[in-house]
């Protein structure tokens, strides 16, 4: 298999990035919004059961990142599965993968935007989201260490904010039992719809795999800060849902809209309620700040196959970024955060990750053996889980995400068509 580049006359982008820049990315995108808000539809679907759904959208989360170290190691270029799938299993297959992170996350960053919105401002969250945005498209356009250092800071933050909910629920008194009823509480149903809403807090390691022309050593440094980052959210999210559900129960944290802030509401330290909530805002600010990053590394890819306009592919001379991509997705970001509402913004979204993920693990799965393979049973997992969590999603993000599916590829087939003439 040939190695990738960039092709004549194209820039690269420079290695900045160390173990520790990789791992706090991928953990400011992992231990985002999701911890403080997903535990309490998980509740609605499955009861207690959501500590189940939990364990399977680690598994899964855990073979999809497998895969993808796997891969990301081989091909150390940026793009991500955008460029494991068209090196695998063939241009359409990445192009669908590109396509759908692309879309699907463009949609993310709106989602995260309008929760930081939500948090800090309720009346006013679309202009707040539009100043976050406009803020962290700045940030990155000025280098992606300047980026890792507020990343870092901000995940800082927000365990400090996660520690204090755990130790107050905890400490508080008697807890509610949690495990026994768990089997009782949850159908399979229940089960997998908790996955797939669980799943999306442990997809951050993508934009470490993004970041693959940025890192240092990245044959040794991606896989071990993505695994690293995966092994600490899922300590930080079993930590979390164990004390939300011990202080709560399953009935009331299912219908809490701040389910944390009303853990320590009933812990007796009501006084935590706006940290919790300033957490929150800052946990969605270090999301919506890895998506960027991430969202426009594959943008760049694909304007360099011209699968996207060429320009977008143009590195800074200075600062050695994507800047033209990176203003790209800040305006359409802006532009959904205006038009688009929180709930539909993240439905859609989590179709087209877990497509991408599925791709990624279809294309692990075809590299032999002296090319760091993993056990076969791990792509064949990760992609049945893909599928099952995906296809457990309401059904309008289901009907949604695949008619932008089938969108993407007519415009793949009349790129393919216009460029035999």
């Amino acid at each position: 298999m040939a190695e990738v580049s960039a092709g004549a006359g194209q820039q690269r982008l420079e290695r900045r990035l160390g173990l520790g820049d990789a791992v706090v990315i991928g953990l400011g995108a992992m231990i985002g919004a999701g911890v403080f808000a997903a535990p309490a539809p998980a509740a609605a679907a499955a009861g207690s059961g959501l500590l189940l759904g939990l364990a399977l959208a680690a598994a899964v989360a855990y073979c999809n990142a497998t895969s993808s170290a796997r891969l990301a190691a081989r091909y150390p270029a940026s793009g991500g599965t955008y460029l494991y799938g068209r090196m695998r299993l063939g241009p359409f297959w990445g192009y669908l993968a590109g396509w759908s992170f692309v879309v699907g996350k463009t949609a993310s960053c709106a989602a995260m935007a309008l929760t930081v919105g939500l948090y800090l401002w309720p009346g006013h969250q679309r202009e707040v989201a539009v100043a976050a945005v406009a803020m962290l498209t700045a940030l990155n356009y000025t280098g992606v260490r300047k980026a890792a250092w507020l990343t870092r800071t901000i995940v800082v933050v927000v365990l400090a904010v996660l520690t204090a909910v755990v130790a107050a629920g905890l400490t508080s008194g008697p807890a509610r039992p949690v495990l026994p009823d768990i089997v009782s509480e949850a159908g399979a149903g229940g089960v997998l719809q908790a996955a797939g809403l669980l799943f999306f807090a442990f997809a951050g390691y993508a934009r470490i795999a993004t970041l693959g022309e940025e890192v240092r050593d990245p044959a040794r440094t991606i896989p071990r800060a993505i695994s690293i980052s995966l092994g600490v959210t899922l300590v930080v999210y079993v930590c979390v849902a164990v004390t939300a559900l011990a202080v709560l129960g399953p009935r009331r944290l299912a219908e809490s809209s701040a389910p944390l802030a009303e853990v320590v509401a009933a812990a007796g330290l009501p006084a935590l309620g706006p940290v919790v909530r300033a957490g929150a805002a800052v946990a969605a600010l270090g999301s919506l700040l890895a998506l960027i990053l991430g969202v426009s590394r594959t943008t760049m890819a694909m304007a360099r196959d011209r699968y996207l306009p060429p320009a977008l592919a143009a590195v800074h001379p200075r600062f050695k970024v994507p800047h033209r991509a990176e203003l790209a997705v800040g305006v359409i970001v802006v532009v959904l955060v205006l038009t688009t509402d929180l709930r539909g913004a993240i439905g859609f979204s989590s179709f087209g990750v877990l497509v991408y993920y599925a791709i990624a693990n279809a294309s692990a799965w075809t590299l032999p053996p002296g090319e760091g393979r993993p056990p076969r049973a791990v792509p064949v997992l990760g992609l049945a889980g893909c599928v099952a969590l995906a296809f457990s999603l309401p059904p309008m993000a289901v009907l949604t995400g695949g008619a932008v599916l089938v969108i993407g590829a007519v415009l793949y087939g009349a790129r393919q068509r216009l460029s035999r003439r």
